[in-house]
């Protein structure tokens, strides 16, 4: 502890326990004292404590305390005398401090990590049991519903039976764990306005969405959608000296929250094939660069969307409507329980094609949906952003966005769906029955050409 004249007045060394912290403010602490705290695992539960027994409790950032982390003596009394002696002439790099719920979700997304982390695990041991053994399993997806049922029945030898049987229950509990948690974070995500906005993004589920709102917490902090991708370690680092012409970009920083920034650049994979101007800005990208490189590209620029759509409190505008309807509807039915009726309103007549033809499904447009799930509307477009849609050649895309269509149900459909793209797209604009051409009644005249009447003569 220092005085005012920054002299040491004494040392106490004491257990980091509630009782002994609040017995310790008490007696040392006043109403203006002020308190330095290194980051640590349990920073937030000693502010929390200290909080209302002092003036003011900051909580330093170990990346740019250079005096500590640099430091060729480190040891706690030198460490916490550094801190004292930074606060006290506002030299001291701060950290912003969480609220209440902000750490609950971030706790939330620390334990799903750690689970998520032990399944990974499990699932390699049991492919260690098999490898050893020089077993091939002969289902692709080895922990599927087929998967498991022909893990149950392999004969294997007595150690490895029992090693198998108990990876598989562990296996069972990880999973079971992890789909209560699951959830637990949809019905916390279904009652925060700021997931459900993010969710509309393409590659984003819950839970991204909750990680990006636990890591990023309040977005007015954040000066630019620059200053939110650096606190992620998503822009590059940057090497100048001597020459300030010659400066060297290399790679992404790595700062922040690693899990954050691991659960975006797996999101940034999803979007390849999305058919608005985000796939075609990753589609572009990976024919000039590697893949990895459009990658981390990406999940850059779904921070800088993020940003914006916080900051506007505005949906995601180039959505898929099919798969942001699936994917809000999941939410909502894992929080309430509450299954919406599809089709036309109560009381309304159906379609005059209902029936008539294979089996279909009506997706609503984009700003339907958003409107069912209680979204903001989407704004107008401005007209920088039509020649930006325009000069991408996505516009066909942003038309059908604004419309309903009528699609092919899945177990219907007759050929494997195509990928999406930036010129062809699945979807077609629903037309009246009358509209509809009649299927050809003549039967195809076969072909009289003979398989090798085509082969040139020898």
């Amino acid at each position: 502890m220092l005085d005012e004249a920054g002299k040491l007045r004494h040392r106490v060394r004491f257990p980091c326990t509630r009782e002994e912290l609040v017995r310790f403010a008490k007696r040392h602490l006043g109403p203006h004292a002020r308190v330095a705290l290194e980051a640590t695992s349990n920073t937030w539960s000693v502010v929390e404590v200290l909080r209302p027994l002092a003036a003011e409790v900051v909580v330093s950032n170990p990346l740019r305390t250079r005096a500590i982390a640099d430091a060729k003596i480190k040891t706690d009394k030198i460490d916490a005398l550094v801190l004292a002696q930074l606060l006290r002439a506002d030299y001291l790099p701060q950290v912003w401090q969480p609220d209440q719920a902000t750490q609950a979700r971030r706790r939330l997304m620390s334990r799903r990590a750690s689970l998520v982390t032990d399944q990974t695990r499990v699932k390699n041991r049991i492919y260690a049991v098999l490898h050893q053994r020089l077993i091939h399993p002969p289902i692709g997806e080895l922990f599927g519903t087929k998967g498991q049922a022909w893990l149950e029945t392999l004969e294997l030898d007595g150690a490895g039976r029992a090693a198998l049987d108990s990876e598989l229950r562990l296996l069972g509990q990880v999973e079971s764990e992890l789909r209560q948690l699951d959830e637990a974070l949809a019905i916390d995500g279904y009652d925060e306005p700021r997931v459900r906005l993010l969710m509309t993004l393409p590659g984003v589920d819950v839970a991204v969405a909750q990680t990006l709102v636990a890591t990023l917490g309040d977005i007015n902090r954040f000066r630019s959608p620059d200053h939110a991708a650096s606190y992620l370690g998503l822009v590059p680092s940057t090497y100048q000296t001597g020459d300030p012409d010659h400066i060297y970009h290399g790679r992404i920083t790595k700062q922040g929250k690693s899990q954050a920034r691991w659960m975006l650049v797996q999101a940034a994979q999803h979007v390849g094939t999305h058919p608005g101007p985000l796939g075609n800005f990753f589609r572009r990208l990976a024919k000039r660069k590697n893949r990895n490189v459009a990658v981390v590209a990406t999940a850059r620029k779904l921070v800088t969307i993020a940003y914006h759509m916080l900051k506007n409190n505005e949906p995601y505008r180039y959505a898929v409507p099919r798969s942001t309807d699936t994917k809000l509807a999941r939410m909502r039915v894992k929080a309430t329980g509450e299954r919406r009726r599809t089709g036309p309103p109560k009381g309304q007549p159906r379609s005059k094609a209902y029936g008539s033809g294979g089996r279909t499904r009506t997706v609503p447009a984009l700003d339907a949906i958003y409107e069912r799930e209680g979204l903001p509307p989407i704004a107008p477009l401005s007209d920088g952003e039509l020649r930006m849609l325009r000069h991408q050649k996505v516009l066909k895309h942003v038309a059908q966005t604004s419309r309903p269509q009528r699609l092919p149900r899945r177990a219907a459909a007759a050929e494997p769906p195509q990928a999406a793209g930036p010129a062809t797209s699945p979807w077609r604009p629903v037309q009246p029955a009358s509209a509809r051409r009649a299927p050809a009644t003549t039967p195809r005249a076969k072909s009289t050409q003979t398989p090798c009447s085509s082969r040139r003569s020898t």
